[in-house]
């Protein structure tokens, strides 16, 4: 699970912002201020959530900080400031996205999204096969064995039968599975998830697939 510190001195919308990332499966920790994040900034984090203007100081300060002590580390800037030389203040300083207020906590996700997809190369690296039940899934192939079988799957069923096996035993709803496979710009209606759940269960095992009544599917767990 990814870990994210979100840096936010509104409180309304630093409430908000942790219910909607929390919501995507994110683990999130809400600072209001610089001296909060400063606390923070050692721990376990995976990308940095920062705005621009703080009760104590300015974000972009933190920013600065956190590039010389985590140089890996991506950082998305929030701020109400619309001139483009704050803009490439901001990416000069070290920030790997920039979104102005207000805006659709959706598009903050989908960059979320981005940053950590091009940063994971670590973790991407590490764990190259995934292995539950009698399921083989070769993230760098994108090869999938169930037994000895090798199966072949369309491209939104190997996303999914992924998503289930990196977490066996936790429940996906239909919502999120929409949203991590199928993505905001091509949103088809939930009926589609449990399309490509019968035809997974038709190439793996009727049983391995289970549906959680009212909720959605989880991987049977291990």
């Amino acid at each position: 699970m990814a870990r994210v510190m979100l840096v936010e001195d509104d409180e309304n919308l630093g409430i908000s912002l942790k219910k909607h990332l929390e919501d995507e499966g994110y683990s999130v920790s809400l600072a209001g201020s610089l001296k909060h994040a400063r606390a923070l900034k050692d721990g376990e984090f995976s990308l940095v959530i920062l705005d621009w203007m703080l009760p104590d100081g300015q974000g972009i300060d933190f920013l600065k900080e956190m590039r010389s002590e985590h140089p890996q580390m991506p950082i998305i800037m929030l701020t109400a400031k619309t001139e483009l030389i704050d803009k490439v203040l901001g990416l000069e300083s070290g920030a790997n996205d920039y979104i102005t207020k207000p805006f659709e906590p959706r598009e903050l996700i989908a960059r979320i999204r981005v940053q950590l997809r091009e940063n994971k190369g670590t973790s991407e690296k590490e764990i190259k096969v995934i292995e539950v039940h009698s399921l083989k899934i070769d993230l760098e192939k994108r090869d999938v064995i169930f037994g000895d079988k090798p199966l072949e799957l369309t491209k939104m069923e190997y996303d999914l039968l992924r998503l289930l096996a990196e977490s066996p035993g936790r429940v996906f709803s239909r919502e999120e599975i929409l949203n991590k496979v199928w993505g905001f710009e091509n949103y088809p209606s939930t009926r589609t998830v449990d399309t490509h759940v019968l035809q997974l269960r038709q190439k793996i095992s009727e049983d391995m697939i289970e549906t959680m009544r009212g909720i959605g599917y989880r991987l049977k767990p291990i």
